[in-house]
């Protein structure tokens, strides 16, 4: 197994090396970049309606700006260097682990991410926790019930869920649940007299806030492993093993909790370091936004939006290197649990 570790830790050097290599081309060549937004915001216009198409000539627009400021303007973002060697300055800084700096905040990319990332987790945990909560035993009962009554309302139900946007459904659960009926607030993660309540009202006040956002994103992310789970229980209740127990008389709960349930489970528990290192980093953008929430989800579209390059390479360097590191200890659960599966 150690050689198979060996293996995958190698293969994830060229495979970040081609996203960041990909993205670092692509960021290149979108209109708008940092200098012709200074550029912009010197002449007085506008910034987001500005091309970034170079000329001969140089940037457009840059009638009225002195060519020196323009210099300078490229050294304080780093465009005064090749491409290629700004490229591998920035591979140089990743392998140190140095996000860089932010071009607009001030901030280093780490700093930027410690502050938005208890938002992430907020939303991420709540929604991996209650998802899983509801989906397994959900999924066993529909396994046990298969082709009943209960099996097609619930069926019917999740998959309802599932096609609803979690968009769509937090804009109804505003506008009933907190302007309507106004039992719940309409933005934030705690009040703005958060710091002066005690420890029970914080942990209240915290419960009452993050309710609409983690329900609308939790409706639509059980659906998958609900399905998962019924699937897996249906195969394997089918199997000889099965028959075997309940020809010697035991009884139908010690058949599926003590004989069906490990089996059954294994793509589920295999699941898991992925699904919950993910739920840290996999803020959703649209419910971050709805419900006026600064998580990791925001900081990148914003970035994305001001061309803030540095957040933008160092956040995907960091989800990049996270996402191929989980998915590796997702593969050596399977030995955990299972013990037959053998990499050899």
């Amino acid at each position: 197994m150690a050689s198979y570790i060996l293996k995958r830790i190698l293969l994830m050097i060229p495979t970040l090396f081609g996203v960041l290599l990909l993205t670092f081309a692509m960021v290149q060549f979108v209109p708008g970049g940092p200098v012709e937004q200074m550029v912009a915001q010197l002449q007085g216009r506008d910034s987001g309606g500005e091309s970034a198409a170079a000329t001969g000539a140089g940037y457009r627009g840059r009638q009225g700006v002195d060519a020196k400021r323009i210099e300078e303007i490229k050294v304080l973002y780093g465009f005064d260097k090749p491409v290629h060697e700004r490229f591998w300055q920035m591979l140089g800084q990743f392998a140190r682990f140095d996000l860089g700096k932010s071009f607009y905040q001030n901030k280093d990319v780490w700093q930027l991410i410690k502050e938005k990332l208890p938002v992430s987790i907020s939303l991420g945990l709540w929604t991996f926790f209650i998802s899983y909560l509801i989906a397994v035993p959900l999924g066993v009962a529909k396994a046990v019930r298969a082709g009943s009554r209960f099996d097609f309302m619930t069926s019917l139900a999740v998959l309802v869920g599932y096609a609803i946007p979690g968009f769509v459904l937090g804009v109804a659960l505003l506008v009933v649940f907190g302007g309507q009926l106004q039992w719940f607030p309409l933005r934030g993660l705690t009040s703005s007299n958060w710091e002066t309540l005690s420890w029970a009202a914080k942990v209240t006040d915290y419960l009452w806030h993050i309710t609409l956002p983690v329900t609308a994103m939790v409706l639509g992310s059980f659906a998958v492993t609900a399905a998962l789970t019924k699937n897996s229980f249906l195969e394997e209740i089918r199997k000889q093993y099965v028959l075997t127990a309940r020809a010697k008389g035991l009884a139908e709960r010690q058949v599926l909790y003590k004989h069906v349930f490990r089996n059954a489970l294994i793509p589920i528990i295999t699941g898991f370091p992925a699904a919950f290192i993910g739920a840290f980093f996999t803020g959703s953008l649209l419910i971050e936004t709805l419900f006026s929430l600064d998580g990791l989800g925001l900081l990148s579209y914003e970035s994305v939006i001001r061309r803030d390059y540095p957040v933008v390479l160092g956040t995907l360097y960091l989800f990049t290197l996270i996402g191929l590191v989980t998915k590796l200890i997702s593969d050596l659960c399977y030995i955990v649990v299972d013990p037959r599966v053998k990499f050899d």
